[in-house]
């Protein structure tokens, strides 16, 4: 088997990571990609926001906590001590599609080079504050984007999770007789 479809056979979702930061050269792999995954018509119309300040990463951590309704002190991002936020442009018809496939290149990168990854969401509902609107303009965004999520980074701490068996029958053929 080729050492592609091995890493997307063994990656798992960490929710436990060690507080050492993750190195800005390592974090530009991941970002690159990122910017590598397929997009519809090949536009591009995805952005990433890299969080590796301690105040605003447990500002957005929070503010998750809260819209996820989860119980006070809880950290949706596991300790992670870096985050990947990917926003799609609101208007384009593939945004979510694309946003998704970034997703998914991001995490395939960070288990490439030895981290640990997890999807978390919340981030539509995030952007659709004033915050998050306030956060796009601070950094020069004007154009209205979505958030389609974030991509928790760091050490793993602990043991790497087994994969779950594959349930069966999720797959149809429909085959030349």
């Amino acid at each position: 088997m080729s050492e592609v479809l091995d890493k997307m056979k063994s990656r798992r979702s960490i929710r436990k990571y060690k507080p050492d930061m993750v190195p800005q050269d390592v974090l530009n792999q991941i970002i690159e990609a990122g910017l590598y995954a397929a997009s519809g018509m090949g536009y591009q119309n995805t952005i990433i926001i890299q969080v590796t300040n301690k105040k605003l990463r447990d500002e957005i951590s929070e503010m998750n906590r809260e819209i996820a309704g989860m119980k006070e002190g809880t950290d949706p991002f596991y300790g992670a001590p870096a985050m990947l936020i990917v926003l799609a442009k609101k208007d384009w018809r593939t945004g979510v599609y694309d946003g998704s496939l970034v997703m998914g290149n991001l995490m395939l990168a960070a288990h490439e080079l030895g981290l640990g990854s997890c999807w978390i969401h919340r981030a539509k509902e995030e952007f659709e504050t004033d915050w998050g609107k306030e956060l796009l303009k601070s950094l020069g965004i004007e154009e209205e984007y979505e958030g389609i999520g974030h991509c928790a980074l760091g050490y793993i701490d602990g043991e790497y999770p087994e994969a779950a068996k594959r349930k069966e029958n999720r797959v149809f053929y429909i085959t030349e007789d």
